[in-house]
């Protein structure tokens, strides 16, 4: 009895296994998938990064550019590694991101509400239109000389000229965004008894979110851009400071340092509000 039980349970033993390998092949290649798509993810770029930066360190050892005019990346990289160790780089890049950050949130908390009244009211955009028209046409670095004949060589200058740049993406994405929510989506939320205030709460302002951070991350370049071209002008602290300041003096490295400076502070700038954006947009991923 004991020995044909043994051998039912040897003869069993193949099946089972034979059943269950391709299970566990399917569940390892269901993670497996993921994970691939987001090393990808993060080569991909990677990589585009990696060969720009060689193809900088290869051509002016080859003599294809003169080095005296675009040095080595390695040199860069030297000199941005001197320049944060002194303490210099720090004193540049917060005095840009402070002017920066006040005018990029004073355009957040003035161009949304803003956006979202003549979006929803009609006498409040046929009152402000003229007016935004006129602006909105006018470069902001060609009003430099007026804020800095009105409000001087200062912060404050610096902070308005941001804060313009900034305005009219925002407020033209808030516009667009809340423009063009689903009709159907408000008639369903009438229909359900909600009323003007929780209709845009739940509806309206989530149904724009992503439209308002299109305008966001355009001003967030906008504002830095713009701050940058105003400190070359008149300041005595900021990577345009210290980019004129390199460029005027013929140390070239630091002047590239500067620019890479700000390329890591926009990229920095971009990603945290990319990551805002799928935070407050979930439930369209998701959808």
């Amino acid at each position: 009895m004991t020995s044909a039980v043994q051998v039912l349970e040897k003869s069993a033993a193949p099946a089972e296994f034979e059943t269950a390998a391709p299970v566990v092949e399917r569940q390892s290649s269901r993670l497996l998938a993921p994970a691939l798509r987001l090393a990808w993810r993060v080569l991909k770029p990677t990589v585009v990064i990696a060969l720009f930066l060689a193809l900088w360190e290869t051509a002016p050892r080859l003599g294809l550019v003169d080095e005296v005019f675009l040095p080595r990346f390695s040199v860069v990289a030297r000199a941005f590694a001197e320049l944060v160790a002194s303490g210099e780089m720090w004193e540049h890049v917060s005095t840009s991101l402070t002017r920066s950050l006040i005018g990029f949130t004073l355009a957040l908390l003035v161009a949304i509400p803003v956006g979202i009244g003549i979006a929803w009211y009609k006498p409040v955009a046929d009152f402000l239109n003229p007016i935004l028209e006129l602006f909105r046409n006018t470069a902001a670095l060609a009003l430099l000389p007026v804020f800095v004949l009105i409000l001087g060589i200062g912060e404050t200058s610096k902070v308005a000229l941001v804060l313009y740049a900034s305005f009219f993406p925002i407020l033209l994405n808030t516009i667009t965004g809340v423009r063009t929510v689903d009709p159907l989506l408000i008639k369903s939320a009438v229909s359900l008894g909600f009323g003007p205030l929780r209709l845009f709460q739940k509806v309206v302002l989530p149904a724009a979110v992503p439209s308002i951070f299109t305008g966001v991350r355009m001003a967030a370049a906008s504002s830095i851009l713009v701050l940058i071209a105003a400190e070359m002008v008149g300041a005595r602290a900021g990577l345009g400071y210290l980019i004129t300041a390199a460029q005027q003096n013929f140390q070239i490295p630091d002047m590239y340092a500067g620019i890479l400076a700000i390329s890591l502070l926009g990229l920095t700038f971009n990603g945290i509000l990319v990551a805002l954006e799928r935070r407050f947009s979930r439930w369209r991923n998701h959808s």
